[in-house]
């Protein structure tokens, strides 16, 4: 099969993505950079044998009839892949995913230590917010595989794909996957309860039903993690607020603040080798947070965060600030990641005045840029050929 041999590329380069359309050369996406692995142009028939020969009749039918198709691909010592099917501009399109078993430790994410008690709660809800691609889902896996190591129970996901595949450990893990395990995310979360769950994933939150659900599981004394697309934490909260009318605000306010144990914002950095790691914020909800969602006054969340005493609480300015003053990414990194660059240039600002014979450090925002055609860590693809007719 031809997409055998770019399976076998994802894994030796622990590349996330592929992507095959026609008129362009196959790009694979590594450290967040999307390269083409020669200079062959794809054509609309050669995309369509190679997608075909992945298939059934059955799932030629239903492709051709939906005009999209998702899929599973397992390989013996190479991996576990999604496959995404789609046409467009009368021709079809590939995305593969690559599936990793091999889920990072939080300390070797370099994620701050008290994601590994947030995750020991015994119950609570637990948010992990971000844009698309900030690393969400890898942070999410590096925190239920420390609660699968060291903690006996019964954790279940709910996703759409299943990202990471994890082994039973102290507790057994039960992944169900929309469209292919269960029907939709209704019917998946309407069952959970009955499945005795003591740790609940639903992969994204994306309406008032979901959010609903996660908040009832959180009350009934199970720790709920869940995603949602927002930038920091109190975007986060607004947009929750959003999915409800305002006759339900009042009572959810009060939910919110009964059951919320933690925000957990971040955004990947790029440090001056091209790599990137992730900058987090983490909102908290000790005494002072709770009252202030319990009265609905969400604008007072980033002030009280910034003034918070409470270990492991931190805004994404103070986080950056911390990576800067470290020298792992540069100012204008730094800067360009902050909610607020005049707080961060006032913190940096600050310290230096403090301490008046520390000289800036700004190094370029052009190292560690990668060519066209070399990826992250110079690995190239200038030798990388397709074998059409096998």
């Amino acid at each position: 099969m031809i997409l055998d041999k770019l399976f076998q590329l994802m894994a030796e380069k622990n590349a996330s993505d592929i992507f095959i359309s026609a008129g362009t050369p196959i790009n694979i996406k590594i450290h967040g950079n999307c390269i083409p692995i020669n200079q062959q142009v794809m054509d609309p028939a050669t995309i369509q044998k190679m997608a075909y020969e992945m298939l059934n009749p059955e799932q030629i039918k239903v492709f051709e009839t939906t005009r999209e198709l998702n899929l599973s691909v397992s390989k013996s010592e190479v991996g576990n892949f999604r496959v995404n099917l789609f046409w467009q501009r009368g021709s079809i399109g590939v995305v593969v995913r690559f599936i990793t078993s091999l889920i990072p430790k939080i300390e070797e994410l370099a994620l701050p230590p008290i994601l590994s008690e947030i995750i020991m709660e015994k119950r609570g809800l637990v948010l992990v917010v971000g844009a698309t691609g900030s690393g969400k889902s890898t942070t999410i896996a590096a925190m239920l595989d420390h609660r699968n190591t060291n903690m006996s129970g019964h954790i279940l996901t709910v996703e759409d794909p299943i990202e990471f595949l994890f082994k039973h450990k102290r507790s057994i893990v039960n992944q169900r996957e929309v469209g292919l395990d269960t029907m939709s995310w209704g019917d998946a979360l309407k069952n959970a309860m009955r499945q005795a769950p003591d740790c609940i994933l639903i992969g994204e939150i994306r309406d008032k039903e979901t959010m609903q659900a996660a908040i009832a599981y959180a009350q009934t004394g199970h720790l709920c993690l869940a995603t949602l697309h927002a930038n920091n934490a109190y975007h986060a909260l607004n947009r929750i607020i959003n999915f409800f009318p305002l006759e339900n605000r009042t009572s959810l306010y009060l939910d919110l603040s009964a059951t919320l144990r933690a925000i957990i914002s971040q955004r990947l950095v790029r440090r001056p080798d091209g790599s990137r790691m992730p900058a987090v914020e983490i909102l908290l909800n000790t005494r002072h947070i709770a009252e202030l969602i319990e009265k609905g006054e969400l604008n007072g969340i980033k002030e009280a965060m910034e003034q918070s005493l409470a270990p492991g609480s931190q805004t994404f300015e103070q986080d950056l600030h911390r990576l800067y003053k470290e020298s792992t990414i540069t100012l204008d990194e730094a800067l360009s990641n902050a909610d607020s660059p005049t707080n961060l240039s006032w913190l940096i600002n600050n310290e230096q005045i403090q301490a008046p014979g520390k000289a800036a450090k700004v190094p370029s925002l052009n190292a560690g840029a990668t060519t066209s055609d070399e990826g992250p860590g110079g690995a190239s693809f200038s030798e990388f050929t397709l074998n059409m007719d096998t």
